[in-house]
């Protein structure tokens, strides 16, 4: 039973996003449609238990979000005179020629515009469709909760007092919007593909909603070489979700992962997607494509054993004249750790300062302890990866590592 509650609540979460960005469309007002949209989620959880799912999920929470946007709309008297808009929502008109032919990416497009700045572009755009509760955004982006939630009001605020439309942006503004948005879409992947808290290691349903809106950036800019590299990446990265975990749930690490699970279809379009964007590249790295060819030496490697990595910490060393951040350093460390040997890799991830609140600065530090041998130390930096949270599967498989140490 608890399984299948938490399997409508996805369902519920996933459709309700979408039934939010087309409100946000259709009223042009996001904090109407986020209180019609929420209502309707809350529905759906008190009378799908009862009633059984509908037939089409996602057009029930349309049309029951609707009702309850058209009742606000009536009810509130500074919203007066708005009663035929709310009957114009229910049946949209024509798009423009110009229009983004996706709600979510549409939203996307709207959340970051460049009166905000990028960081609260992204907080906006992962709070509002991307599922995101504020705590996962705010960890996510690795700031305090209370900091994500001001920077989200602020955000809000300076929207509504600039007046800044929710619109289609034209295609001159699509180059200025495009560092938000590919950080959106790359977070939400993220959150997808290893999930900060729950049941699950993987969100499939972000996963593939992140594939979607790259596949159709990619579409409005097939030359970009952000776009390519974003989506070059995603498609690497997804391509092993099905080795991630072994038949009972465990996580499986990259050395343990049974390769020929991988999807091949999706690492063979990802290594072409890396070629293209490394010949638009040229001048100056883009740290997509930086980030995708350093998952093309992960998936071109037949076994873990066979890794370049002299290639992986060459590529690293590319992006960090790029994207110089703590978490790119750590990844850097644990690739030397493979390369040189744990005590190299320690020393590098000693060096960084900044993660103390990160918990796989914890966990990185507990595995190269825990090949160090030297269990107590070892024991010590798992726990208090532990202590920061995250998701069961991977909480499961640091404390098995740390029973190891017994």
């Amino acid at each position: 039973m608890a399984e299948a509650g938490d399997a409508l609540a996805r369902l519920v979460r996933d459709e309700g996003t979408r039934v939010l960005a087309t409100l946000v469309r259709v009223t042009g007002d996001v904090d109407l449609a986020q209180d019609a949209a929420q209502d309707a989620v809350v529905r759906a959880l008190q009378t799908w238990p009862r009633d059984g799912v509908p037939d089409n999920p996602r057009a029930w929470l349309l049309v029951t979000a609707k009702r309850r946007a058209i009742d606000i709309i009536r009810r509130e008297a500074r919203r007066a005179g708005k009663e035929t808009e709310a009957v114009m929502f229910a049946e949209p008109g024509p798009e423009s020629a110009e229009a983004v032919d996706d709600d979510l990416l549409r939203l996307v497009f709207t959340c970051c515009h460049p009166a905000l700045s990028v960081e609260a572009q992204v907080a906006l755009a992962l709070r509002t469709l991307g599922g995101l509760s504020t705590a996962e955004v705010a960890r996510g982006l690795m700031v305090p909760e209370a900091t994500m939630a001001k920077r989200l009001t602020r955000a809000k605020q300076k929207i509504a007092q600039a007046r800044i439309p929710y619109r289609v942006p034209s295609a001159e503004e699509l180059p200025g919007r495009l560092a938000g948005v590919a950080a959106t879409v790359y977070l939400v992947f993220n959150e997808g593909y290893a999930a900060g808290a729950g049941a699950d290691l993987v969100r499939g349903a972000l996963t593939a909603e992140a594939v979607r809106l790259a596949r159709l950036l990619a579409a409005l800019m097939p030359d970009e070489p952000t776009v390519l590299g974003l989506l070059a990446l995603l498609l690497l990265q997804d391509a092993r979700r099905d080795a991630r975990v072994d038949d009972e749930g465990r996580v499986l690490l990259l050395r343990d992962q049974d390769r020929r699970r991988w999807d091949a279809s999706a690492i063979k379009e990802g290594v072409e997607l890396v070629g293209r964007a490394l010949r638009r590249t040229l001048d100056r790295p883009d740290p997509y494509v930086v980030q995708a060819a350093i998952a093309a030496c992960h998936a071109l490697a037949p076994t873990y054993a066979d890794t370049n990595w002299d290639a992986v910490v060459s590529w690293y060393d590319v992006l960090l004249s790029v994207q110089d951040t703590p978490v790119v350093r750590l990844n850097l460390a644990a690739a030397v750790a493979e390369r040189d040997g744990p005590e190299a890799g320690m020393a590098l991830v000693e060096a960084i300062e900044g993660l103390d609140a990160y918990p796989w600065w914890h966990a990185t530090r507990g595995e190269l302890l825990h090949r160090m041998r030297r269990p107590e130390a070892a024991r010590a930096a798992y726990e208090r990866a532990l202590a920061l949270g995250m998701s069961a599967p991977q909480a499961e498989h640091l404390r098995r590592r740390i029973a190891e140490l017994s």
